[in-house]
């Protein structure tokens, strides 16, 4: 019971928005106002979203599990049904609902930061500190990756 009040208290106050267009919408907003490219959380039929401002707590439900693999980082991810983070400009910590397989193991992802946003790399950490870095063009969609080349070409153009 303690679990359910704490639940409640913790998404007191949230936008909540439903439907698989509206979470979308939503979850791709969120992520670029914090810095994050929009393929970095690739959640499938999202059934709900919720964002509590004061807290920066935010949760994503989607129908069933899914895993995703990310061709840039080689790696394999898999998220609950329900992620869980509270998140804050180029941050997202206490992250629940999320884990990697490195080798034979499935490992949580806690936290997930851009220190630098100049380096153009993202970090994800456990629970236990352990971080590894990644570029963040791993995780942009198609068109965010042609809005990055096409903005890196105009700015060689304007040095030469």
């Amino acid at each position: 019971m303690a679990s359910n009040k704490s639940r409640a208290d913790e998404r007191a106050g949230a936008e909540i928005v439903c439907g698989p267009e509206e979470c979308y919408r939503h979850s791709v907003e969120l992520l670029e106002e914090l810095g994050f490219p929009k393929g970095v959380l690739p959640l499938k039929d999202l059934e709900e979203c919720g964002r509590v401002r004061e807290t920066g707590f935010v949760w994503m439900k989607q129908k069933a599990p899914y895993e995703h693999f990310f061709k840039g980082t080689n790696t394999r991810v898999s998220y609950a049904t329900e992620v869980t983070a509270y998140v804050e400009k180029f941050r997202m910590k206490k992250m629940t609902g999320i884990k990697s397989k490195q080798i034979f193991l499935w490992v949580p992802i806690s936290e997930m930061s851009i220190e630098d946003p100049a380096s153009k790399k993202i970090t994800f950490k456990t629970p236990m500190g352990i971080g590894k870095s990644f570029p963040m063009s791993a995780f942009m969609m198609e068109e965010e990756e042609e809005e990055a080349a096409a903005k890196d070409k105009s700015l060689e153009e304007i040095k030469g």
